[in-house]
């Protein structure tokens, strides 16, 4: 083993530079030459790789995004592309590949390893903490305190016109980003991703009607964007013109995927980073950095590769009972 490479695939999450700096700088101090592969699975079929220093990831851990770049690559779905791939890394030299990304990254990863035996690491990089296998993915902490301020500050204008406010946040699927902002911002009401897009609206009404009996003059619903584009708008229409209660939709969008990463996904990124390349050196084939019951350490690829879906049932009914 003399060298690794680290990309970022998917979409991008705060604190992936943390990560791409801790597998350079691990990488380099095990006397490994460290690689850096510009906009992911893409760059790399175009073989856009460059040999990173020390001094290429300095003064970056507090920016987000990733100073990689990054893509999404379906072209990688094909065999003989990622034949094409295993090709340009062995013709660069390089002996293992870190992956940053979503489940989707760490598949090709994992196939990537199984057809030409390239050593792989995957390290969990996605704000919708929906990756099985790991309690927590790089840069939900970060979209999530986003969401949490400016839900803070929509509640300011909420009240002072007595309104209710359907904030959406980002998930087409998962629930976690939509369950944590929605406790830790008060909310009223939260509508999570589902299959057939059904929200029981009559719900949500009796919950601001109930609030507003007690003298309550403002209501916050935090929504999941679900897979189909609108879901709030139904239901603010529906809101108005069932039940007679008028509301505003606020979609936050990709603005929780930028800014500067938060303290805690500093911290779990440059851990994972530092595992990653420590996985490799110990001669883990296919493995992934992952955080269980607040420990960091390396697992096995396979367990990693589908997504987590389910919403705690426990933070249900603290929502429910906090939000009387």
């Amino acid at each position: 083993m003399k060298s690794i490479a680290v990309l970022c695939s998917g979409g991008d999450s705060p604190g992936m530079n943390c990560a791409i700096r801790s597998v350079v700088r691990t990488a380099i101090a095990e006397g490994l030459d460290a690689y850096g592969i510009q906009r992911g699975y893409a760059g790399l079929l175009e073989g856009n790789v460059k040999k990173m220093d020390v001094s290429s990831v300095g003064n970056i851990l507090q920016h987000g995004g990733t100073i990689l770049q990054t893509s999404r690559c379906p072209e990688f779905l094909n065999a003989d592309i990622r034949k094409e791939a295993a090709h340009i890394l062995k013709r660069k030299g390089i002996d293992a590949l870190v992956v940053i990304g979503g489940n989707g990254s760490f598949n090709g990863a994992y196939e990537l390893h199984k057809e030409h035996g390239i050593p792989v690491v995957g390290i969990p990089g996605t704000i919708d903490n929906d990756i099985e296998g790991t309690d927590y993915t790089i840069g939900f902490d970060t979209a999530v305190q986003t969401a949490i301020e400016a839900v803070d500050k929509i509640r300011d204008t909420a009240h002072s016109h007595e309104r209710t406010f359907i904030v959406e946040v980002m998930g087409r699927k998962s629930p976690d980003i939509a369950l944590y902002v929605g406790l830790c911002s008060g909310a009223e009401n939260i509508i999570f991703p589902t299959k057939d897009e059904t929200v029981n609206v009559d719900a949500i009404a009796d919950d601001i009607k109930r609030g507003i009996k007690r003298g309550k003059h403002s209501s916050i619903i935090i929504a999941a964007e679900g897979e189909v584009e609108g879901m709030s708008h139904r239901v603010k229409e529906e809101l108005n013109t069932k039940h007679g209660i008028d509301s505003k939709v606020c979609i936050l969008g990709h603005i929780q995927r930028g800014g500067n990463p938060t303290a805690n996904d500093r911290f779990i990124a440059s851990q994972m980073g530092y595992h990653a390349v420590k996985a490799i050196i110990a001669g883990q084939p296919a493995s992934a950095t992952v955080q269980r019951k607040g420990q960091i350490f390396a697992t096995d690829l396979k367990e990693c590769l589908g997504k987590k879906f389910d919403v705690d049932p426990e933070m249900m009914e603290i929502v429910k009972t906090l939000s009387i």
